[in-house]
């Protein structure tokens, strides 16, 4: 987290306060390449973190010899196999046609990311059967380490702005992007501040 901005996000009172109350936040992107970052999604995709990860780990030692499986290998693969592991049918569906784009090189590759906007990452991402805006925002904020990312629609960050800001509501997402602009172009930092104000060990 810069310092540059702290500063620029500390020109909102409550902000500043919500800060000062958290104290420093570490962001550090993974990096993966995206059709890893976009299938672990896919596989934690309303369960649990626990759940969600022993299923991942299974579905990774599907494919002994590799650090993650390459798009081939994964359609090589039955659905069936695919689903032995504890993935529903509708994820199998999403993680094969997420292989069959990446295969045909539909999926931007990490370096072509780092040629793209954010907007266009979303755009091209968002094209794949199972990946949403959510999704695809929370691979721009926790892989690609992009800096200007509100996701107006997560229930958390919703949430915190409502604790923070001392709201009886939860604010509609419309609202929570109008008054988010002033945080620009730190809006990730925001963000990871408002998952904290949601947090009720943190406020």
């Amino acid at each position: 987290m810069s310092i540059r901005a702290v500063k620029h996000l500390s020109a909102d009172p409550v902000m500043s306060a919500l800060i000062q109350r958290v104290g420093p936040i570490k962001i550090k992107p993974r990096r993966h390449p995206p059709f890893h970052s976009l299938c672990q999604a896919i596989v934690y995709q309303q369960l649990s973190g626990k759940a969600a990860g022993t299923i991942f780990g299974r579905f990774q030692a599907l494919f002994e010899g590799t650090a993650f499986p390459t798009p081939a290998q994964i359609l090589a693969q039955s659905p069936e196999r695919l689903r032995s592991v504890g993935l529903s049918r509708p994820k199998t569906s999403y993680i094969l046609d997420l292989a069959t784009r990446c295969h045909a090189g539909l999926v931007p590759s990490l370096e072509d990311c780092d040629a793209l906007t954010d907007a266009e990452i979303i755009e091209r991402v968002t094209e794949i059967k199972g990946i949403g805006r959510w999704t695809a925002e929370m691979l721009l904020i926790f892989n690609l380490g992009r800096p200007d990312v509100l996701p107006i629609h997560d229930l958390g960050v919703r949430r915190g702005f409502q604790v923070a800001y001392k709201k009886r509501k939860l604010p509609e997402p419309e609202r929570l992007e109008a008054f988010g602009v002033r945080w620009a172009p730190h809006r990730t930092v925001a963000a990871q501040y408002l998952w904290a104000a949601a947090d009720a060990k943190t406020v």
